[in-house]
């Protein structure tokens, strides 16, 4: 059985443990509370199976906190992991400033292709959900981007993050199919 490991980084007061609770169906936060390090959840998704063999996979989503002083143990938290979900606020102007370096950080220097990268700009409730507006400089541009509204369209962002994660493990077997064949060879 696979198991895959993702990152959901970002800066604080993004939405990402609000995120990781509803995409892995696990208790609701009712009030903010900023993560301390990182927040592990483990689960299994049964859309998500490796190379269409229907082997189950299973899911580490690693919540990690936002907050720069935790810096230190970024680089503990980014080994072996195979996807990097970067949240933000896409009402808050600081945090698209800030995307760039999660990015580099998370994404360019663990070699992590494009593919492995996922941009959520969660719009919190009663914020509107102003999709439009978004434009990212490169490289950020490159990567995909999808908007959450866990008011308005619930589903959308769970559709997207499956998708994700259907590529991530097809990614994996990729690989794994690979490093078999020089084996054998």
């Amino acid at each position: 059985m696979l198991k895959a490991k993702i990152l959901f980084v970002g800066p604080c007061e993004s939405g990402k443990t609000v995120l990781a609770n509803f995409l892995t169906e696990s208790s609701d936060i009712t009030e903010y509370s900023p993560t301390q390090g990182v927040r592990i959840l483990e689960f299994e998704n049964p859309h998500v199976t490796s190379n269409n063999k229907g082997t189950g996979c299973e899911f580490e989503l690693w919540d990690c906190g936002g907050d720069p002083k935790f810096e230190s143990c970024w680089p503990a938290l980014m080994k072996d992991a195979h996807g990097v979900v970067i949240v933000f606020n896409a009402d808050i102007p600081s945090h698209r400033k800030e995307m760039e370096m999660w990015y580099s950080c998370f994404v360019q220097q663990q070699s992590l292709q494009d593919t492995q990268c996922m941009l959520i700009a969660h719009h919190k409730p009663g914020s509107g959900d102003d999709k439009g507006s978004l434009s990212l400089s490169p490289p950020l541009n490159k990567l995909k981007l999808v908007h959450s509204n866990l008011e308005d369209d619930p589903e959308e962002i769970r559709m997207e993050f499956i998708k994700y994660l259907k590529s991530i493990i097809n990614s994996m077997s990729e690989s794994r199919d690979r490093e078999e064949m020089s084996i054998m060879t």
